[in-house]
């Protein structure tokens, strides 16, 4: 067919020749048709056809008048499926009820006829919110094969558009963003291929990531049972460079999809096939042209495919695999393998960060190279081994794994910090591609040594081991020294940029050395008690030293949010504001200076204090809770549920402290059987472990202090910008780096570039799954082995406080507006400072990530939750509501199933 019929409803044809379309007619062809189209362009085997347009279904769809029903679907919440299905079936509905206007059936009639006049087509939904570089959409339209007739055409095409408010489609759209006035559907009318077999094509592998894995999956007849799951495939796993089939699993194959001769299909038992349908020289043909198409697209894609009776290979339809995790970009090149860390979730932090909080990263990165003598070529560009991928940080790792103190200290480093990571990280050590390069262990000695003599760390160990408390106010000077003068009054906006730069470049890496020592003294204390203790250190003992530890920063801001919860409660006034405005409506008053009086000044008094803090507080582009205190009111007003005085938290912090100074005075005893030297050692090592390991919480304390303070410069950058045109708001200067910053200070517009960064950090922060560890060719190692994920019917992580508790669960994503009735279990992905709040009423706790010593774990112990981290999948194993059993003291999560 060299040209479709067309009809012209305003602007554009109504049907228009897959021939004639590429991926820019998205919006008049919908993701599968441009797709479709572009290939036949580049001059692969497609069978020929048609695309009734977008333009088609607008009229249509303004004939139906949906205007109602979608502005009443705009406005629903995510969360209200009930509601989005109820509308979703009225909008179909009135699509089915509609008569296909009369001229777009004489043009859908011509173009068919063109195919021949009882051809057999295949006729498939096309949506504008289709095969998205963000989202595949596989599967939320419908489609319908072996379709033969004039009206039978004419059908389909009616309830392909009806099926764009199909409840599983609305549902998807909801849950990516996608408003409802926003997506139209096309449809495709295709030559349908008499299959001698067919199926599907991954360009990389969609369950490791690996990009030099192409997977086939194959069965005789049409492909719509291999799409469907209907048929038990074979399964080929093939090296796309060399055509080796490297995985050969062969299915029964016992059912088959084939297109009747009278129009529609049927499904035929078969008997059991132990023979492949594919010959090794197919599968090399349909991996060849399946490379040739990644490249014509310039990413991996999900293909469908299907070979006829004379055994000619035909692509019928080809999506970007959306599920696989982009691969950073830099570090090592050595034609090795490459591993990436993930930094982001090694600091508790699963969304995306901000352009202007990796750009921070970045700069902070340089001088940490520098302190180590490595300094980068390009200060603010940061080191060569700092990646990023889809808004998240990841660290280039692999020169560490092929040293020799590199692969011993750093997955050590990480049992504590994120624990599952170094699971990871260790099943790698065999791979003969991470052989050791550097087995010296003298330069990385000289260096600490210098660092250690610079900072006078020895003097710092000997100072908290003798004076805890002078070791705290030597630190205390620290952080109320000025690290960098900044500018005062009206200052031109390059002076506050190169203030910044210099403060993120200058003061932030010399802050660790200058006060983690004491911390790290306090736990290597614990861990000399535990190794003279031996035996006599029962299970969980050690960890109930460490609750109710005194001198952390973080506990110290939850207790003082539950001292204001219980000023404000006293008060009826403010207690009945908590109780019945949305925390978002109280935000809004605090800033206007209207709350009830004890409530203003209560949060007013807090937010002076620890104002600078937030959820996902180590990106600098995310406002403050000073800025923005929706997440602190809705903590407070969860606070007001807890009406046991038993479990207030201070009292449950009380006890904690009670609890570990008794377990202090029970090990001493243990350790005197063997002696009284023993037993003074045990015991200074365990009070200096509490009055010490606190402070494990200061160094990042300090951090966030100053770039909060980084933060009020910007604020400042992006007025002038804004005031100036070259932004739109202040507040976009966050969705730039430092050197777009300067360009748009020279007078550059960047208003686009802001807007197109926005929209792909609001498709980021959907993302649930960031790989802890990545290879250079995209594989997830944790995704190729599961690991000891679970244990019978446990899931198992690490043990971070012990003891036992049984609740109902609480599944968290984000903190801002979650809702813990006292008691419940708290699962998180990982959680950073900003989640703390929430553990004052959590019964106990259970994270994807994290190790002993991670935020979340220090925390839980110090109030006495028994919490396990480092539980792979927890948030999608475990639902709201279901019973769990935590176990802290041994690192199980018992998860009771649902009943009926």
């Amino acid at each position: 067919m060299d040209t479709a019929p067309q009809l012209r409803t305003g602007s554009r044809p109504a049907v228009v020749a897959l021939r004639d379309l590429d991926t820019a007619a998205l919006p008049q062809a919908g993701g599968k048709a441009a797709s479709l189209g572009e290939l036949i362009v580049a001059g692969f085997p497609v069978p020929e056809g048609f695309c009734v347009t977008t333009e088609a279904y607008g009229e249509l769809a303004t004939a139906a008048d949906l205007t109602g029903i979608l502005d009443r679907l705009a406005g629903t919440a995510a969360d209200d499926q009930a509601g989005a299905v109820e509308l979703a079936g009225r909008a179909r509905e009135r699509i089915l009820s509609t008569a296909v206007p009369p001229d777009i059936a004489r043009t859908i009639t011509a173009a068919y006829r063109e195919l021949g006049e009882r051809a057999p087509v295949a006729v498939r939904s096309s949506a504008t919110a289709e095969d998205l570089p963000f989202a595949s959409f596989a599967g939320q339209q419908d489609t319908y094969l072996g379709v033969v007739g004039v009206d039978a055409v004419l059908d389909a095409v009616h309830r392909c558009w009806a099926s764009l408010w199909t409840d599983r489609a609305v549902l998807y759209r909801v849950r990516h963003g996608i408003p409802p006035t926003e997506v139209r559907i096309a449809v495709v009318v295709q030559r349908m291929v008499d299959a001698a077999v067919a199926g599907v094509l991954f360009t990389a592998d969609p369950v490791t990531g690996a990009r030099g894995v192409s997977v086939v999956d194959a069965s005789p007849g049409l492909g719509e049972a291999v799409v469907s799951g209907a048929v038990n495939p074979d399964h080929f796993e093939v090296d796309t460079a060399t055509g080796t089939v490297l995985v050969r699993r062969l299915g029964d194959k016992r059912l088959s999809v084939r297109a009747r001769p009278g129009g529609g299909t049927e499904t035929v038992v078969r008997p059991a096939s132990g023979t492949a349908c594919l010959s090794d020289a197919q599968l090399r043909a349909l991996v060849g042209l399946g490379t040739r198409v990644q490249e014509r697209f310039g990413r991996p894609q999900d293909i469908e495919w299907a070979i006829d009776a004379d055994g000619v290979l035909w692509l019928t339809q080809a999506r970007p695999i959306t599920t696989l995790f982009p691969v950073p970009s830099g570090g090592a090149q050595d034609g090795g393998l490459q591993v990436w860390f993930c930094l982001s979730l090694a600091q508790g932090l699963t969304r995306p960060l901000t352009p202007m909080g990796i750009s921070a990263f970045r700069v902070v990165g340089s001088s940490v190279a520098r302190l180590y003598g490595h300094p980068p070529a390009d200060a603010v560009a940061g080191p060569p081994r700092v990646g990023e991928a889809a808004g998240r940080l990841f660290l280039d790792v692999t020169l560490i794994l092929r040293s020799a103190p590199g692969r011993m200290v750093f997955p050590r480093v990480l049992d504590v910090m994120e624990a599952r990571s170094a699971v990871v990280l260790r099943g790698l050590l065999d791979d003969p591609r991470l052989s050791v390069t550097h087995p010296s262990w003298a330069p990385v000695v000289r260096r600490l040594v210098l660092l250690a003599v610079r900072f006078g760390v020895p003097l710092q160990v000997a100072q908290a081991v003798a004076s805890p408390a002078a070791a705290r106010r030597r630190m205390a000077r620290l952080g109320r020294r000025a690290p960098v003068q900044w500018p005062a009054g009206p200052v031109p906006a390059a002076q506050r940029l190169d203030a910044v730069v210099r403060l993120l470049g200058n003061a932030l890496a010399p802050m660790a050395p200058r006060v983690a020592p004491a911390a790290a003294t306090g736990f290597a204390l614990l861990g000399l008690a535990g190794r003279l203790l031996g035996a006599d250190a029962r299970p969980g003992d050690l960890a109930t030293v460490l609750r109710g530890l005194p001198h952390n920063v973080t506990t110290e801001m939850d207790l003082e949010l539950w001292r204001v919860a219980t000023a404000v409660r006293a008060d009826p006034a403010a207690a009945e504001a908590l109780r019945r405005e949305p925390a978002a409506e109280l935000a809004g008053r605090y800033r206007a200076g209207t709350l009830p009086g004890v409530l203003q000044r209560e949060l007013g008094g807090f937010l002076d204090r620890y104002g600078f803090r937030t959820v996902a507080e180590i990106d600098v582009g995310v406002p403050r809770w000073a800025e923005d205190p929706t997440h602190v009111l809705g903590v407070l007003a969860n606070y007001l549920q807890l009406d046991d005085p038993r479990r207030a938290p201070d009292a449950v912090f009380a006890r904690g402290a009670a609890e570990a100074g008794a377990m202090v005075a029970t090990l001493t005893a243990r350790a005197r059987r063997r002696g009284r030297l023993r037993a003074r050692a045990v015991a200074l090592a365990l009070d200096r472990a509490r009055q010490l390991a606190g402070l494990r919480e200061l160094p990042k304390y300090l951090v966030i202090g100053t770039f909060a303070r980084v933060r009020a410069q910007l604020q400042a950058i992006g007025a002038e910008l804004s005031a100036a045109g070259v932004l739109a708001r202040a507040d976009d200067v966050f969705f730039l780096d430092l050197p777009e910053v300067a360009a748009a200070l020279a007078g550059r517009d960047l208003r686009d570039v802001v807007a197109a960064r926005r929209g792909a950090y609001d498709r980021e922060t959907g993302r649930r799954h960031v790989p802890r560890v990545l290879l250079g060719d995209g594989t997830e190692p944790e995704a190729r082995s599961a690991g000891p994920a679970a244990a019978g019917d446990a899931l198992v992580g690490t043990p971070a406080s012990a003891g036992t508790v049984t609740g109902p669960a609480r599944v968290v994503l984000e903190p801002t507006g979650a809702h813990l009735v006292p008691g419940e279990i708290l699962v998180a992905p990982s959680t950073d400072p900003g989640w703390t709040p929430l553990f004052l009423t959590a019964g106990g706790l259970v994270m994807e990530m994290g190790g002993a010593n991670s935020h979340g774990a220090v925390v839980a112990r110090e109030y006495g939750i028994p919490a396990v981290v480092g539980v792979p999948g927890a948030t999608g194993r475990i639902s709201s509501g279901q019973e769990v059993t935590v176990d802290g003291t041994h690192g199980r999560v018992a998860v009771t199933p649902p009943r009926g």
